[in-house]
C-alpha cells in the first residue's frame, strides 16, 4: 500500500525543524535542506519573528551606504522578545507534530529559543539537537560570556561593524556589508576561519543586519521536569571560535548533571561555527543517523 493510506504500515519519518542563530534566517539552511532531502528526510527551516522576509534592510544599508542613516533607522525586530520567538516556534512544532515525530535542531543563539520551547511544550518534540547552540542551565546566557570558557572569544568581531547604539535603536545592528578589512577579518576569524573568502562573503550576504536584544532570564534556563524529558543530542563543532568547544562541553556537562538519567548523545563535527552549513553533507548524514532514534 502506498500514499497516506499506508502510513500506518510504515515507519513514519520525522520532520527536522531547523532554528537559526543570531542575524541568520531560514535561507542559511538551504544547502543543508537540499542534502537532507537527497537522503530522503523531511525538513522545515524556521524564520523567527522579524527574520527572513520579515527583516528590515534599510535603504542606508544598500550601496552606497549611509552610515548615519544606518545608525538611526528603526528596525522591525525592536521589541521582539524571546517569548515571541518561542510562541512562533511552538506554532511550527504543532503543525509539524501533526505529521509525525519532530526533531528540533537549533544552531547558536537558536538554542535559547529551542530550550524555551522544550520547557513549555516537551510533548511536541521527539528529539532535541543542539549544534554548537546555547542551552543555558547553571547561568543566564549573558553570564556565560564572563566565564573562563569564553575568555578566548574575540568580542571585537561584531563591535567593529556595529551600527548605531543598541540602547537607542532597541536592537543590535551590525553592518555585514562593511568594506572595512579589519572588521571583515575579525568576522571571518570568528565564524568561518576555515572557509574561502568567497564562501565567507556569500554567507555574510545571507545575514540580516538586525537582531533582538532579549536572550532570556533564569526562568528560561533548561528545566529538568520538561526539557529534561526530551531525548537530546549535542553536536560539537570542534573548531568553533565564537562558541568554543570548552563552552560547548560545559553546556553538555551541565545538562547531564541536570538530567543524569537522560544525558546528551554527543557527536562531533570538524569545522568552524558556520562550516557545517557551508559544507552540509556531513551534518546531513549525522542528522540522518538520528532519525531511527526518534519517535
Amino acid at each position: 500500500m502506498t500514499g497516506l493510506a499506508g502510513r500506518s504500515e510504515q515507519t513514519v519519518q520525522p520532520t527536522f525543524v531547523l532554528v537559526h542563530g543570531a542575524f541568520a534566517n531560514s535561507f542559511s539552511f538551504a544547502p543543508l535542506q537540499a542534502e537532507l532531502g537527497l537522503l530522503g528526510h523531511r525538513s522545515v527551516a524556521v524564520d523567527l519573528p522579524a527574520h527572513g522576509f520579515g527583516a528590515t534592510y534599510p535603504p542606508a544599508y544598500q550601496a552606497p551606504q549611509d552610515p548615519e542613516g544606518l545608525a538611526t533607522t528603526p528596525g522591525a525586530i525592536k521589541g521582539v522578545t524571546l517569548a515571541d520567538n518561542t510562541a512562533h516556534l511552538i506554532g511550527v512544532l504543532q503543525r509539524a507534530k501533526a505529521n509525525g515525530p519532530v526533531v528540533l535542531v537549533s544552531h547558536s543563539r537558536g538554542g535559547i529559543t529551542a530550550t524555551a520551547a522544550a520547557n513549555a511544550r516537551p510533548d511536541l518534540i521527539d528529539r532535541l539537537v543542539y549544534v554548537s547552540a546555547w542551552c543555558p542551565v547553571a547561568l543566564d546566557v549573558g553570564d556565560y560570556h564572563a566565564e573562563p570558557e569564553m575568555a578566548a572569544v574575540d568580542s571585537a568581531s561584531l563591535t567593529l561593524a556595529l551600527a548605531g547604539n543598541p540602547a537607542e535603536l532597541g536592537l543590535l545592528r551590525v553592518n555585514f556589508r562593511t568594506a572595512d578589512p579589519e572588521a571583515l577579518a575579525a568576522l571571518k576569524a570568528a565564524f568561518l576561519a576555515d572557509g574561502t573568502e568567497d564562501e565567507f562573503r556569500t554567507f555574510l550576504n545571507t545575514f540580516q543586519p538586525d537582531e533582538n536584544l532579549d536572550v532570556g532570564t533564569s526562568a528560561d534556563r533548561a528545566q529538568a521536569a520538561t526539557w529534561g524529558r526530551v531525548p537530546k543530542t549535542y553536536v560539537r563543532l570542534a573548531d568553533d571560535a565564537s562558541m568554543p568547544p570548552a563552552l560547548q562541553d560545559r553546556l553538555i556537562r551541565e545538562g547531564d548533571e541536570l538530567t543524569p538519567d537522560n544525558p546528551y548523545d554527543v557527536r562531533t563535527l570538524p569545522g568552524s561555527h558556520l562550516k557545517w552549513l557551508v559544507d552540509p553533507a556531513p551534518a546531513a548524514r549525522l542528522l540522518g543517523e538520528l532519525a531511527p532514534l526518534t519517535g
